[in-house]
């Protein structure tokens, strides 16, 4: 499934930054094309679902608290 987001695209210095103006997402890139397309890979990244690496420890804490 393919989607369309409206990016700003600025220079600072020798960096060009893109931002997502539709998701709190950016990047940047030393040319604008190349800012536009890390913007597009932080973005496949951004709604990609977590997938853990390790099996969390869960374990259980008891915490004596005083009545104030």
């Amino acid at each position: 499934m393919k989607r369309a987001f409206n990016a700003s695209v600025w220079r600072e210095g020798e960096w060009f930054v893109a931002q997502c103006l539709d998701v709190d997402v950016a990047s940047q890139g030393r040319t604008r094309s190349e800012a536009l397309e890390n913007l597009a890979e932080a973005l496949r990244l951004h709604f990609s679902p977590p997938v853990a690496t390790l099996v969390p420890d869960i374990a259980e804490v008891e915490v004596e608290l005083s009545a104030a």
